[in-house]
C-alpha cells in the first residue's frame, strides 16, 4: 500500500526543492530520494551517508561493480524499483548494459571475473537465508577477492537489503526507462548524498 506521506509529508522548502528538480531534470524525484527527505533525523541522513560510503567510498570494487551488486541483491529480493534503478546505473557505469543483463539473467554464465561472480553468489545466499559461513568466505577468498572487498560488498548488500524492503513497503513508483536513465546519470554524477 502506497503511503500518502511520500507525496505530501514535507516542509515547504523541501517541496520547492522537489519542484526545482522536476523542472530542471524533466523527471519527478524518485520515491527513494523522497524517502530520505522524510524525517531525515530518523532515517534519511544516516541512510544517505551509509549508502554513499558503500557505493562511492574507497574500494577496490568499481562503481559499476557495486551498482551491479545493488541490482543483483535487489533482484534476489524481487524489488522491481531497485532492480530498474541499479540496472540502469550499472549499465551506464560499465558502459555495457549487455554485461549487466547477462549477470541478472544467469550469474554462472555471465562474462564477469570469477571474484565478482563468487561475491555475487555469496551476496545472494546472504540475502536469501540471512547467513553465510566460513566456507562461503573461503570460496570467495579463493578467487582472489580480498577481505576488504568482502567487507565492501557486505556494505552494499546491507544498504540494499534495507532499501529494497523500504521500496516494497512504501510501494515506490516504478519509473519509465527514461526516468531510470536520468536517475542513473544523477547517481553517477553526485552519488547518494
Amino acid at each position: 500500500m502506497r503511503l500518502d506521506i511520500l507525496n505530501n509529508g514535507y516542509r515547504p522548502g523541501t517541496k520547492v526543492l522537489f519542484t526545482l528538480i522536476r523542472v530542471f531534470s524533466g523527471h519527478p524525484l524518485p520515491d527513494a530520494a523522497k524517502l530520505v527527505f522524510y524525517r531525515p533525523d530518523f532515517y534519511g541522513s544516516f541512510a544517505k551517508k551509509f549508502t554513499h560510503e558503500a557505493m562511492r567510498g574507497p574500494s577496490d570494487w568499481s562503481v559499476g561493480d557495486r551498482e551491479l551488486m545493488a541490482a543483483f541483491v535487489s533482484q534476489v529480493n524481487e524489488c522491481a524499483f531497485c532492480v530498474g534503478a541499479h540496472t540502469a546505473t550499472a549499465g551506464q557505469a560499465y558502459r555495457d548494459e549487455t554485461k549487466v543483463q547477462a549477470v541478472l539473467a544467469d550469474v554462472d554464465s555471465a562474462p564477469i571475473e570469477e571474484g565478482l561472480r563468487a561475491t555475487l553468489r555469496m551476496l545472494a545466499k546472504l540475502t536469501k537465508s540471512g547467513t553465510v559461513d566460513a566456507g562461503d568466505m573461503r570460496e570467495v577468498l579463493s578467487t582472489g577477492v580480498t577481505p576488504q572487498q568482502i567487507k565492501d560488498a557486505l556494505a552494499v548488500c546491507a544498504a540494499f537489503n534495507t532499501t529494497d524492503h523500504l521500496a516494497d513497503a512504501f510501494d515506490f513508483e516504478f519509473l519509465s526507462p527514461a526516468g531510470f536513465a536520468a536517475g542513473a546519470k544523477f547517481l553517477l554524477k553526485r552519488g547518494y548524498r
